[in-house]
């Protein structure tokens, strides 16, 4: 039977961690290897993590140098032929990592399945279900983005790259999707298997302005790595015009309208169909800066609620 290591880094997420734990001990598929990575955590994260203990192969809390670090320290005590993470104020619905395991055993050419996500508020309640497509590595150096939470992949490949890169703290994970797309195939998977959290200490509001700039430096990278550059000249202005609308993104998230209508044009300029597939930035930009965002609030919710 497949053993599937998961990985849940944590630090001072008490008031979600344990929805994060029972989520993984509850799934039908029993073959799990549980690590937690905790980074000295003093809001009670603590007791609940030791409430579990017996449940775990491994766990940990100490000081680290952030989400990465702590991730590769699982990496590194990771054993299961499948390997995931799964940060500790997301959680997985019912059965997915069965599922999960099906499809590696269907479809032993691919190194990395992604399913589709919830996006939950600091409630539970879901506001948006994130459906995506099937990607190609062009389509990741362009920053077509999927939902961590929804994401597995093999440990051969995983033992192929340099694990996460250090310096990066926001788009981390999508850097290490083009790092592992390297290695084999990738494969939507068309069933929901998750839920991420957004709430207000959530990097994506907290730190908005971040993500376009390592997005930038994702770029940087793949144009000067030699594997990859070949394809980056292909997509060039595509790529920049996507880091661009990234960019906009979480500057919307983060409740900077302005910069993102600016990002927005600015990926208008490089790359029009890619600008005009995010419209919802603009017009969503738009109306915040004319003070109507609590329309787009509402159209969010009836979307949630339809």
């Amino acid at each position: 039977m497949t053993l599937v290591s998961i990985i849940t880094p944590s630090y001072n997420q008490a008031k979600y961690l344990e929805q994060t734990i029972q989520s993984v001990l509850s799934q039908s598929y029993q073959n799990i290897e549980y690590i937690v990575i905790d980074g000295g955590s003093n809001d009670g994260s603590i007791e609940i993590i030791k409430k579990y203990q017996d449940k775990f192969a491994y766990w940990i809390s100490e000081k680290d140098h952030g989400q990465a670090e702590a991730i590769n320290k699982g990496f590194a005590k990771a054993t299961g032929d499948i390997v995931a993470w799964l940060n500790s104020d997301d959680y997985y619905l019912a059965n997915t990592i069965e599922n999960a395991v099906k499809v590696f055993e269907e479809n032993p050419d691919v190194v990395l399945i992604y399913g589709n996500m919830l996006a939950v508020d600091e409630n539970g309640k879901t506001f948006n279900t994130l459906n995506y497509k099937q990607l190609s590595l062009e389509d990741l150096i362009c920053f077509q983005i999927i939902g961590q939470p929804a994401v597995l992949f093999r440990n051969s490949a995983l033992q192929k790259t340099r694990g996460l890169n250090l310096d990066f703290h926001f788009l981390l994970d999508h850097l290490f999707w083009i790092e592992l797309a390297q290695h084999g195939k990738i494969l939507h998977v068309n069933q929901t298997w998750s839920a991420a959290r957004y709430h207000a200490e959530a990097k994506n509001r907290a730190k908005a302005a971040e993500f376009g700039k390592e997005a930038f430096r994702i770029l940087s990278l793949v144009e000067q790595d030699k594997n990859l550059s070949p394809i980056f000249v292909k997509v060039k202005n595509r790529a920049i015009a996507s880091a661009h609308r990234v960019d906009a993104r979480y500057l919307l998230d983060g409740d900077l309208p302005t910069k993102a209508l600016l990002s927005w044009f600015k990926a208008l300029m490089f790359h029009p169909p890619t600008a005009f597939s995010r419209m919802n930035i603009f017009v969503s930009s738009v109306l915040n800066i004319l003070g109507l965002g609590k329309i787009r609030e509402w159209i969010l919710k009836l979307k949630a609620n339809w």
